[in-house]
């Protein structure tokens, strides 16, 4: 869905872009453009820049439309985007060993072993330059 969204989205960039240049200048833009067409132009006067500007409107309307639900998409949480967004699985508990027959039992006042610190084992991270 959202790749369909992404597709449809970049197609209305690219006319949009296209209808913008398409326009004819009002004049003042460094005396560039607006050059007058004849009487034999396909499209000119009033009715074009109506069509046109009404056509802009249209596209750059569709244009944020699809940029909200794009946006919408990517901020949705409901589902992980990688496997790295899934929160690690529970620890699972193992049952206690049993005790092969003709062992001790086990003495009730044992103390369990220190539980080791999980970063145990890696080299300490060099300082920075400047006392950070």
């Amino acid at each position: 869905m959202e790749q369909f969204i992404l597709i449809i989205h970049l197609l209305i960039a690219v006319v949009l872009v296209t209808l913008v240049l398409m326009q004819q200048s009002e004049g003042g833009a460094l005396g560039m453009g607006g050059g007058g067409g004849g009487s034999g132009s396909f499209l000119t006067g009033r009715g074009t820049a109506n069509l046109m500007t009404r056509l802009t409107a249209g596209f750059g309307a569709a244009f944020f439309m699809t940029s909200v639900i794009l946006t919408w998409l990517a901020t949705d949480t409901s589902t992980p985007r990688s496997r790295f967004d899934t929160a690690p699985p529970p620890a699972t508990n193992q049952p206690a060993p049993t005790p092969s027959p003709g062992s001790a039992p086990p003495s009730g006042n044992a103390t369990p072993a220190p539980a080791q610190p999980a970063n145990e084992g890696l080299a300490p991270l060099p300082s920075l330059p400047g006392g950070r």
